[in-house]
């Protein structure tokens, strides 16, 4: 059952928005806050999704029921009912509290929690008394014999049950239609069109639940499989001039549909009583429903203050709302109009209106609830599609009030396992009308068909074109004039550190599931990424965004990165100069207080809009766990480069701006290093130098030279080498005296040769003499400095400092030094005590020895072996000591 609400509902209104406005004040919750939200599922709302897993409930012969995509039919009276969308089957009719609270929205809905655990050991189920189910096939069929297999083509694991929907001629499910008194559910049998309402009632005390069915015109005869009853009585009672049977076969209610060119209608009656009612079919009206959340509420952004070219704007969401409704959106998306649509991971779609200009009223509209946990939403057509675990959803607003009142399911021709880490990442518009998405890949129990995977989705949904597998967590971005598709990944096992792709050709991009893959044994070649981006920088990606249509200054029509554990806004440059294309990352801002997940630009002020939210262990530093920011073009000297390419001989950076000549041809004020990294069945990677050590190579430039535009300058260097990390840096001018500072991290694949004259160089003689290495200064130890090395370097994420674990995915730092602890060292337990020497190992092969209870691998520590110098290592140490 849901969690209860810690402010029950016999709380005076009053206070309550008392306490919300407190937690608005630092705009959104955060850890640690007492939250005011209702129940997560709201009792007047008619449906929600949900994995179900009725494994352990059921003694019937339908004990292998597990329901990826389901939806949960709120019948009243305790009752509930388990659509399957793929099988077209009521996987469970049960009566109780509802559904266990073990899904990623209900679990951190409040209080504030862990993310879900991995794979498919611990499921959301059935948390009452069953009534009927079904097991894994078709609930409606043609034929004299029934089916009682799976028809589905298999996953890569045979026993895997999420394969995605039946085949079209079998049929297709087509909508939920919200309704005066509930929803009608909408789908195709054989080309005939099926709508059925729920309902529920009570006789003498027992529950009687009844489904209503309304077949068209068809050539053929049908079956319905309603189910195994567990001591439940069912009936029939059939509509005029309807010749539907109900009788027992294999065990099992069927209902018998002859052929017909007319509709036919029926009831079924379901009952622990020993004779339920025969209640005639209900004529089904499509009519929809009055509106359900007439208020709107209003709230207000700030502007920043900040002297830079680019700042962001903190925007309130609306959780000082009259359905005590906790607002987590994923992503804002925006109508031609300029009304941003904005999904919550709780099944909501939120509209906002007045974000423009000085963002002093938005004015904010619920529009739609019951998706499953979606994250991203896209626009075509100015007609919103939601991408959640089911599919993807067209949401409608038939009549025109303002609220949704039809989901249709515009194509589910993909599989969707019940994984819990198999999070619908992200949905985009392509060219023609396209859709790419992307999906979760941690897969911890079984192999499906498409988890980890890029995916191009036909314009009608009907069709699922793999663009490239082998992906831990991607998140994606999708040039619509061109259809490039981007993807970052998430480090952990086989992903070293942050990658940035290009997908396409169906590559394989390197990830593997332990213990489902041989170990270290690819498929086939692994594709490179366009740049791998350090740890330290961007531990954890989310998407990148196109700025089309921007007012945005030099980042018009260019491409930027997300980055989630540092809240931070990178520009990424692409380099085609040489037979394989690259890129380099440069942070543009990193002023967001709150965890950025997706975006796009406002058609209305041509700016950037952000929303996100955290769940603990997803790796961010920001106390806030929700938030709506705007990125802003200031007009200010944008001290941003245009280009970043490594060459043979140098590396070539170009500015919009004009440089100051005494600080460009300076060598002293440009760094370089290089590294490496392994990729291995381990979590992560330390960095590498040249000779395999751990460490970096440090890069010495031997003069700099300035083109005649003054825009460009060329850094030479002898040392330079195809490596897998490179790190460019600049502390230079612009002629009127702003800081042009920066670091560009980049991957260089190839070293075209650099042509001054045609750079824009005229004719000058490179100097590549060898300067003397000059090392950056060592940092004093101290523990400031472990302080300031734990939230730069994202040990905040994990790690507490007060002693709570709550939120925290490894164990609290407070009081650990001198701790006895036990240890798991090759699957055996040890104790030993937390002295200077463990921390050490700690930091520098965190797989050595892993605390008990912390020691699952999607949680797993990277090794900071040459990412922390020797000093900052110290530092940190230093710090844990002194809690």
């Amino acid at each position: 059952m849901p969690h209860a609400c810690l402010l029950t509902r016999s709380w005076p209104f009053g206070l309550f928005i008392s306490l919300l406005f407190s937690l608005n004040t630092a705009n959104g919750q955060s850890e640690g806050d007492a939250t005011p939200w209702a129940d997560w599922v709201e009792p007047d709302f008619p449906f929600f999704s949900s994995i179900i897993d009725a494994r352990k409930t059921s003694s019937l012969p339908s004990r292998n029921n597990l329901t990826p995509r389901g939806i949960i039919l709120n019948l009243g009276n305790d009752c509930w009912a388990c659509f399957d969308t793929d099988l077209l089957r009521v996987s469970a009719v049960w009566r109780g509290p509802g559904v266990t609270p073990i899904a990623l929205a209900p679990k951190s809905y409040h209080p504030w929690g862990k993310k879900t655990q991995g794979g498919q050991s611990v499921l959301p189920e059935i948390d009452g008394d069953l009534i009927l189910s079904n097991g894994i096939y078709p609930g409606w069929q043609s034929g004299e014999r029934l089916q009682l297999s799976d028809p589905r083509s298999p996953a890569p694991s045979q026993e895997e049950v999420g394969r995605g929907p039946l085949s079209d001629s079998q049929g297709r499910f087509q909508a939920i239609q919200l309704i005066e008194d509930g929803v009608v559910l909408e789908y195709i049998v054989r080309s005939a069109i099926v709508r059925e309402q729920w309902e529920s009632s009570l006789r003498s005390g027992q529950p009687i639940v009844e489904r209503h069915l309304e077949i068209g015109p068809s050539g053929q005869s049908l079956s319905l499989v309603a189910g195994i009853s567990n001591d439940a009585g069912i009936t029939l009672t059939a509509g005029d001039r309807s010749r539907a049977t109900l009788s027992k076969e294999q065990s099992r209610w069927v209902v018998r549909v002859p052929a017909s060119q007319t509709a036919t209608r029926f009831a079924l009656a379901i009952s622990l009583a020993s004779n339920p009612p025969k209640n005639p079919p209900r004529q089904l009206t499509l009519k929809p429903p009055p509106l359900r959340w007439p208020e709107k509420v209003t709230t207000r952004g700030r502007l920043s203050n900040a002297d830079n070219a680019y700042v962001v704007d903190d925007i309130d969401l609306p959780h000082n709302n009259p359905w005590r409704r906790n607002v987590r959106p994923g992503d804002i998306q925006f109508l031609p109009d300029g009304t941003g649509v904005l999904p919550t991971i709780d099944g909501d779609i939120w509209l906002a209106s007045g974000l423009d200009g000085d963002l002093k009223e938005i004015r904010w509209k619920r529009f739609a609830s019951g998706l499953h946990e979606p994250m991203t939403v896209a626009i075509r057509d100015g007609e919103i599609f939601a991408f959640d675990k089911n599919g993807i959803w067209k949401i409608l607003d038939t009549d025109g009030n303002g609220e949704a009142d039809r989901h249709e399911l515009f194509s589910n021709a993909f599989g969707q396992t019940a994984d819990m880490r198999e999070f619908p990442s992200g949905i985009r518009l392509a060219p023609n009308g396209e859709f790419v998405i992307a999906k979760g890949g941690q897969q911890a129990t079984t192999l499906g068909k498409h988890n980890g995977s890029v995916l191009r989705i036909s314009a009608d949904g009907r069709q699922a074109t793999v663009l490239g597998y082998g992906l831990r967590q991607p998140n994606i971005g999708v040039n619509v004039r061109t259809g490039l598709v981007t993807s970052s990944d998430q480090q952990g096992q086989y992903i070293p550190t942050t990658p940035l792709h290009i997908v396409r050709d169906r590559q394989f991009y390197g990830y593997l599931s332990e213990g489902l893959h041989e170990r270290e044994k690819y498929p086939e070649p692994i594709a490179d990424p366009l740049t791998w981006i350090p740890h330290s920088v961007n531990a954890s990606a989310t998407s990148q965004v196109w700025l089309f249509g921007a007012r945005m200054g030099a980042l018009n029509d260019s491409l930027v990165h997300i980055g989630f554990n540092r809240a931070e806004l990178f520009q990424v440059l692409l380099n085609d100069r040489g037979p394989q294309p690259q890129a380099s990352v440069i942070s543009i801002t990193s002023e967001m207080q709150f965890p950025p997940l997706h975006g796009s630009i406002n058609p209305l002020d041509g700016q950037l809009y952000m929303a996100g939210f955290q769940i603990s262990g997803w790796g961010n530093n920001r106390e806030r766990l929700t938030g709506l920011g705007r990125v802003r073009y200031t007009g200010k000297t944008n001290a941003l480069p245009t280009e970043i390419s490594p060459l043979e001989n140098g590396a070539l950076l170009r500015f919009d701006v004009e440089l100051d000549p005494k600080l460009a041809t300076d060598p002293e004020n440009y760094s370089m290093a290089s590294w490496g990294y392994k990729r291995t069945y381990r979590y992560g990677s330390a960095q590498y130098k040249s000779d395999g050590k751990t460490g970096i190579d440090w890069i010495t430039p031997s003069s700099a030279y300035l083109s005649n535009d003054k825009r460009s300058v060329f850094v030479a260097t002898p040392d330079l080498d195809e490596t897998m990390q490179l790190r460019i840096g600049w502390a230079l001018a612009s002629e009127d005296g702003v800081p042009v500072e920066n670091n560009a991290y980049t991957t260089p694949y190839s070293l075209p040769p650099f042509d001054p004259v045609s750079e824009g160089f005229g004719h000058i003689d490179v100097d590549l003499t060898p300067r003397t290495q000059s090392l950056p200064e060592a940092t004093p130890i101290s523990v400031a400095e472990g302080r300031r090395v734990y939230n730069m370097v994202g040990c905040v994420a994990c790690h507490s400092i007060d002693g709570s674990d709550v939120a925290k995915v490894g164990p609290t730092w407070k009081g650990l030094y001198g701790k006895e602890q036990t240890i798991v060292v090759d699957g055996e337990n040890q104790t030993i005590t937390a002295d200077e020497a463990y921390l050490r190992e700690s930091i520098l092969d965190p797989t050595a020895k892993v605390v008990r209870g912390f020691a699952k691998g999607e949680w797993a520590m990277p090794s900071y072996a040459g990412v922390l110098s020797e000093e900052q290592v110290e530092s940190l140490v230093l710090f844990m000591k002194s809690l």
